[in-house]
C-alpha cells in the first residue's frame, strides 16, 4: 500500500536511518559500551572522535570542517563572558546558512539535495549545543572555568546521538554526567536496551500505520477537500495531524534518548501527549524538555 509522501520530515529522517545514520547510531553504541566497559576515564574522548568520524563520513572534510569552525567561533566569543554577545554571535552564525552565495557554494560540496539539507539541519541543531556552552561559560563563576574547556565544548557538540536532530541537552547536565563514573552493569543496560527497542518499535508501527492508512498530509495539501468538509471533520483531521507530530518525535527523540540511557546520562522527558493538553503552546514548551 503507499504511503502519504507528504511529510518531509519523517520520509527525510527514514531514508537517512536506514542508509547510513542507524548503522552510525549501533557503531556509538559499541564504542560507549565498549569504552564503559574498558576505559571509563576517557569515555567522552572516545565518543568524541567517534562523533567527529561520523561527521566526516556523512558531510563530508568540507562540512565537518563548517561545524568544526562555528564551534571555535562560538568558544572564542564566549571568552568575553558576555551573553548578549554570545547570542549575537549565534544570530550570526545561522544568519550565515540563508546567505544564497553561501548556500550556493554549500551545495556544489554534495551531488544531492538530502546531503545538503542533512548539513544544514545538522549546523542549526549544532549552534544550538554551541549557545548552550558559550552561555553556561559566561555565567560561571571563574573556579568553575576548568570543566569548560575547548576539548569538553568538542565533545559536547559532536555527541553523536543528538547530533543531526537533538533532543538539546544543556551542557552542564552533559559534562556532570559525563564524569560521573558509575558501576557498569552489561544486563542492566542489555535490558534497558530491548525494552527501548521494543518501545520505539511499536510507537514506529503505529505512525507507519497512520502515514500509510490515514493521509492526513495529502489531505492538507488540497484545498478542495477541506473545503467540503464539515468543522467536525476538519477538528479530527486537526487532531489527526498533532496526534502524527507527537508520535513521530517519541522516534525522533526516544531513539536518541535511549541511546543517552546507554551511555549512563539522563536524556530529556519525551513530549508530551497532545490529547492532555487545552493549549499548543505548552506543546511547544514541552516538545523538547
Amino acid at each position: 500500500m503507499p504511503q502519504d509522501p507528504m511529510d518531509f520530515e519523517w520520509s527525510y529522517w527514514i531514508e537517512w536511518g536506514r542508509e547510513r545514520i542507524l548503522w552510525l547510531l549501533a557503531g556509538h553504541l559499541l564504542v560507549s559500551q565498549m569504552s564503559r566497559l574498558l576505559v571509563e576515564k576517557y569515555k567522552p574522548w572516545c565518543l568524541m572522535v567517534y562523533g567527529m568520524a561520523a561527521c566526516w563520513l556523512l558531510l563530508g572534510i568540507k562540512g565537518f570542517a563548517v561545524i568544526l569552525l562555528h564551534a571555535a567561533i562560538s568558544f572564542a566569543v564566549a571568552q568575553f563572558q558576555l551573553s548578549l554577545l554570545t547570542w549575537l554571535c549565534s544570530l550570526i552564525l545561522l544568519s550565515t546558512l540563508r546567505i544564497p552565495a553561501v548556500e550556493e557554494t554549500k551545495k556544489k560540496w554534495y551531488d544531492t539535495e538530502n546531503e545538503y539539507y542533512l548539513l544544514l539541519f545538522t549546523v542549526s541543531v549544532r549552534c544550538l549545543f554551541c549557545t548552550s556552552f558559550s552561555l553556561e561559560y559566561c555565567w560561571h563563576a571563574p573556579t568553575q572555568k576548568s570543566s569548560h574547556s575547548f576539548p569538553w565544548m568538542l565533545a559536547y557538540v559532536f555527541y553523536y546521538p543528538t547530533f543531526h536532530n537533538g533532543p538539546l541537552v544543556n551542557f552542564d547536565d552533559f559534562s556532570k554526567q559525563m564524569r560521573r563514573q558509575e558501576a557498569f552493569s552489561v544486563k542492566t543496560n542489555l535490558s534497558i536496551l530491548i525494552v527501548g527497542i521494543i518501545r520505539i518499535f511499536f510507537w514506529w508501527c503505529l505512525a507507519e500505520l497512520m502515514i500509510h492508512l490515514m493521509y492526513i498530509h495529502a489531505l492538507y495539501s488540497s484545498a478542495l477537500p477541506l473545503e467540503s468538509a464539515s468543522y467536525w471533520a476538519l477538528g479530527g483531521l486537526a487532531l489527526a495531524q498533532v496526534l502524527f507530530f507527537y508520535v513521530k518525535y517519541l522516534i525522533l527523540y526516544g531513539v536518541p534518548g535511549l541511546l543517552l540511557q546507554m551511555d549512563g546520562l539522563k536524556p530529556p522527558a519525551l513530549p508530551c501527549c497532545v490529547s492532555l493538553m487545552h493549549s499548543f503552546t505548552k506543546m511547544w514548551r514541552l516538545v523538547n524538555v
